[in-house]
């Protein structure tokens, strides 16, 4: 294990972690408090909300653990106890797969519920309600178990120094484990974010090319002055596809700045800064893009603003 890291003389880059941290916990929080409340005032649930409350919830607390690796790694708060090492990092890495899977299984949704009754995807419609909360559980569940080999590798070793240890914070190391497992769980892991990946490639690919059909479908009925008025799921299905964009642009560019940065500075402070700031960007970023493109959010934080504004 390398020398201890002095994060804290880097007071830019921690300042923009916490920042950015302290954004995304903000506006997952605000989007999951909406749809809590949109529930309680009776309003039914679609899968698709329920879809997203959970990825608000799954980066809400992503964003909180990241908080805790951040306060350690620059030094404000020391982990001494074993079981906080373990389980901050054991719950930081869960939500991360499950941040993969639960837009991935949005993006699905999307495209089944936005099928052609002609198609093949058309037997799912129905049955789509019915299997969401169960493809939930199941992913959480597999995740937990996947991810269960942080339980076991990962310890806190504040005094410790060993080049067999890999960092992951101030207080908190990776034991070494048999390649054997190490190659097994990175397979596993590397299958489920290939699969999932090419899954929202292909379902975006296909709701593409719906929305572009139905557009020329209206044009040759209508006059090309008149501009078409979306329909509820096609701007549900803007949403998706906008949210698609920004997480294969966030994927790619923290594999690319995983890449880069190893090479150029893998054992340097900044190394790890840059990739904490790019890893956490989706979770930051994507409640404020659900949040600008959903019509009931604009208008209920409108209505709390001039509420707010006309008691003063």
């Amino acid at each position: 294990m390398n020398k201890k890291r002095k994060f804290s003389s880097y007071t830019d880059l921690r300042n923009t972690v916490f920042f950015e941290v302290t954004i995304g916990i903000i506006a997952n929080t605000a989007l999951l408090l909406f749809h809590i409340l949109a529930f309680l005032l009776k309003h039914r649930p679609k899968p698709l909300d329920l879809g997203i409350s959970q990825l608000a919830l799954i980066h809400l607390v992503l964003l909180v653990t990241v908080g805790f690796i951040a306060a350690d790694t620059f030094g404000f708060q020391g982990w001494g106890s074993d079981l906080m090492c373990k389980s901050v990092i054991y719950v930081n890495r869960l939500m991360r797969a499950l941040s993969i899977c639960t837009t991935c299984l949005l993006s699905v949704l999307q495209a089944i519920t936005l099928s052609p009754r002609n198609s093949c995807l058309a037997k799912f419609k129905h049955k789509s309600s019915h299997h969401y909360p169960c493809c939930l559980v199941f992913l959480w569940v597999f995740n937990m178990l996947l991810n269960g080999r942080f339980l076991v590798s990962i310890g806190a070793t504040p005094n410790v120094t060993s080049h067999s240890l890999v960092f992951v914070t101030e207080s908190c190391s990776q034991w070494p484990i048999s390649y054997l497992f190490r190659y097994i769980f990175f397979s596993l892991a590397n299958i489920q974010d290939i699969s999932f990946i090419g899954l929202m490639a292909l379902s975006s690919g296909y709701m593409v090319t719906l929305l572009c059909r139905h557009k020329r479908q209206f044009q040759h009925l209508h006059s090309t002055s008149l501009s078409p008025k979306a329909s509820p799921e096609e701007r549900a299905t803007q949403t998706i596809l906008v949210l698609m964009g920004l997480f294969m642009f966030m994927y790619f560019l923290d594999c690319v700045t995983f890449s880069f940065l190893g090479i150029l500075w893998n054992s340097e402070p900044i190394s790890y800064c840059v990739r904490m700031l790019v890893g956490n960007g989706y979770a930051t970023v994507c409640p404020l893009v659900l949040m600008s493109t959903e019509k009931r959010i604009i208008k209920w934080l409108t209505f709390k603003w001039k509420k707010t504004v006309n008691l003063q």
